[in-house]
């Protein structure tokens, strides 16, 4: 599933391949790919004709592109293997291509939704009540990430002490922080030398705010290298993979040295997931949440 920085890569792309192009043809095709628009695709399709893109935003994992003078907003779900890519009109379709957005200008590009696995979809939402950035009110629950400049440290850090869980679990709860999932919560760990078991009620605040740090740093460093890929499916919207994936510290390192100490590296089964930690770096806690 793509984390903040891969969905932050495809929406700098947005802005800078869609932003200001007025929509003159939808084609849906693929039923399941607006399977969050509940009137169906002829709907979406025909609400989207003649509206103007504004810039890209995205909160967390979730990406959307505001419509000009409308109160609405396409939101965009990546799912497990969904890409948003700008190709030049008339090139070859994409085996899994599921919705085509083209522009009534000049630029001879156009947007396509292609999916292989068809978890990830399109749909259009209005925008919550305060019309901040044209977020969509189905996902005004979501906490704001750490890379956004309104972000209030302060409350965060009490918020997690509050919590009655352990600090892998708070980092994956997208009402209190989102954005971060399991490869980037493994790696802002290994930084703090953190279990991914401990308490979150065992953290003083120093040490929540190393933590976030840590977060932060991660995110930042994975944005610069484009985004994680471990496969082809996850690419920006030009069809490049990221490659943060080399940088890795402790996802995906089971028996390999841990980078600090050299103790290898452990894998453990986590809420149908997998952590993965240093032994010696990282000691598991004497009591869990």
């Amino acid at each position: 599933m793509p984390e903040l920085p891969e969905v932050e890569v495809v929406r700098r792309g947005l802005e800078r391949w869609v932003a200001g192009r007025t929509v003159t043809e939808v084609e849906v095709l693929h039923p399941r790919a607006v399977r969050r628009h509940p009137a169906g695709g002829e709907d979406f399709a025909a609400r989207l004709k003649g509206q103007r893109f504004e810039v890209a935003r995205r909160r967390g994992k979730y990406l959307w592109v505001p419509l000009a003078e409308t109160g609405t907003s396409v939101l965009g779900h990546l799912g497990m293997s969904g890409q948003l890519l700008v190709q030049p009109e008339g090139a070859p379709d994409e085996k899994h291509l599921r919705i085509r957005i083209r522009f009534d200008d000049s630029a001879g590009t156009e947007l396509r939704f292609v999916d292989q696995r068809t978890f990830g979809g399109l749909s259009l939402h209005d925008q919550t009540p305060d019309g901040t950035d044209g977020l969509p009110d189905v996902i005004g629950h979501i906490a704001r990430d750490p890379l956004d400049p309104a972000f209030d440290d302060a409350a965060f850090q009490s918020a997690l002490r509050l919590r009655r869980t352990t600090i892998k679990r708070a980092l994956l709860d997208q009402s209190l922080i989102s954005g971060v999932g399991n490869i980037y919560a493994d790696e802002a760990l290994w930084r703090s030398k953190l279990h991914y078991d401990r308490p979150t009620a065992s953290l003083t605040r120093p040490r929540s705010a190393e933590l976030l740090g840590h977060v932060r740093d991660v995110m930042n460093a994975a944005l610069v290298a484009g985004g994680t890929s471990f496969d082809s499916l996850y690419v920006n919207v030009n069809g490049e993979s990221g490659y943060f994936d080399r940088s890795l510290d402790a996802y995906g390192r089971e028996d390999e040295p841990c980078h600090r100490c050299g103790t290898p590296m452990r894998r453990r089964a986590w809420m149908n997931r997998s952590s993965y930690f240093c032994p010696r770096c990282q000691r598991p806690p004497r009591t869990t949440a």
